[in-house]
């Protein structure tokens, strides 16, 4: 298989201006994976500033409450910045680092990725921005707050749909007129190669773990593990540690959002879901887009999940079967999220509630001494201002609203005194 094609999956279709920073990039990564004390520096690097191995949670209450398989959580919500983002930028950060690179820019949806990309840059000191569609930046204002408190510029995207691919496209532009000080930290495994597979590997941490925990924990590889899926990051990571093991089934699971008939969802590997393939953003995959090839508006709950493409790795592995695709809509993602809560105490990300669905539906389908493996990707905290709009709460709108007064006080306050 040509380097850097899964299946017709891939590639790296670049402009001619960044060949040469993509060498740069391919003889830095390659050199770092031949170099068995670059990945034990990094191993030793997340388990003194990233809290890892990370958990593998039984679910006492949860399997109580299906009757099934007994479920296991991934607890990569106790990841340093609340989510698995910070295994493949810390260890991109190892990277630029040996590269000679002093700024680094990077593109988020959720904000998990941007505040990760943050903490690094302030670690290894590095100037850094991030681009973040506009849509996004109010979903996900806590998040900006802090990206911008470590340090970073934080652009606001205008263009498109200003959700996710627009903020990759802006970060692109910049990439090719500062490639010489700067390095891009794609958060996913998309783009142009070798983003796909680095990215993968990085994250490779997260199943390498919870492979040794579930054996360690339940005695045995577990029956099935779930991770939602946007990019594809958090999926390929814990996927890794039990693709070679047909019996594990993997799965994963897209944003329903409003529904496949509604048009309104961010879903790539299912039939009737309107992808098609394309080339975009430096690589072969699934897209949604029209018949001109222009690429669709999306929609989910969860901004981490909204992206119009989906990793060249993942479309390879759901066309040969090796995982299996599924959706869960907005209405389902909140419901499972306020299970979780009540029973467990554990406050998913919006995204991993995606997971948690599609999980919830099929362990009570599996014997009791089978185990389930949920990806839990990030933290909830996050989420706070969709979440309690989601519920509806009273008393949270009511805070809202008389902080949003206060603040006004403020301002109008200073504008006199000036």
């Amino acid at each position: 298989m040509k380097k850097g094609y899964y299946g017709q999956w891939g590639g790296a279709f670049i402009p001619e201006v960044l060949q040469a920073t993509f060498a740069e990039l391919n003889r830095a990564y390659e050199a770092a994976r031949q170099d068995a004390g670059f990945w034990q520096e990094y191993v030793d690097f997340m388990a003194n500033y990233s809290c890892r191995p990370t958990p593998l949670t039984y679910a006492e209450n949860l399997s109580r409450h299906f009757g099934g398989a007994q479920i296991y959580i991934k607890r990569e919500d106790l990841n340093h910045t609340g989510a698995h983002k910070a295994n493949n930028v810390m260890g991109q950060g190892l990277l630029v680092r040996r590269m000679g690179k002093s700024r680094v820019i990077a593109e988020t949806g959720a904000g998990q990725h941007g505040m990760a990309t943050a903490t690094m840059a302030a670690r290894f000191g590095f100037a850094c921005t991030i681009y973040m569609g506009a849509e996004d930046v109010a979903r996900q204002r806590p998040n900006v707050f802090w990206m911008e408190k470590l340090g970073a510029k934080v652009v606001s995207v205008e263009d498109g749909a200003r959700t996710l691919k627009d903020a990759m496209n802006e970060a692109f532009r910049d990439w090719v007129t500062s490639m010489d000080n700067t390095h891009y930290v794609i958060g996913t495994v998309c783009g142009p190669h070798p983003f796909p597979e680095m990215v993968a590997w990085f994250q490779s941490i997260i199943g390498q773990e919870a492979r040794k925990q579930v054996l360690g924990q339940h005695g045995k590889l577990p029956a099935r593990v779930y991770a939602c899926v946007g990019g594809g990051s958090n999926a390929m990571g814990i996927f890794q540690g039990f693709m070679d093991n047909a019996a594990v089934e993997l799965v994963g699971v897209e944003a329903g959002g409003l529904g496949l008939a509604s048009g309104r969802h961010a879903v790539r590997m299912l039939e009737g879901c309107g992808s098609s393939p394309g080339v975009a953003q430096g690589y072969k995959t699934l897209f949604l887009q029209d018949s001109d090839g222009q690429m669709q508006d999306t929609h989910s709950i969860a901004a981490g999940l909204d992206y119009v493409g989906i990793s060249p790795i993942l479309a390879h592995l759901g066309e040969t079967g090796r995982v299996r695709f599924c959706a869960a809509t907005d209405t389902e993602v909140i419901e499972a999220l306020s299970l979780v809560m009540r029973l467990e105490g554990i406050i998913p990300a919006m995204e991993s509630a995606h997971a948690f669905v599609q999980a919830f539906k099929e362990a009570p389908q599996l014997p009791k001494d089978e185990a389930i493996i949920i990806n839990m990707s990030g933290r909830g905290d996050k989420d706070i201002f969709t979440i309690a709009q989601a519920f509806q709460d009273p008393s949270w709108q009511d805070f809202i609203i008389e902080l949003a007064a206060q603040y006004q006080s403020a301002k109008q306050g200073r504008e006199v005194g000036q």
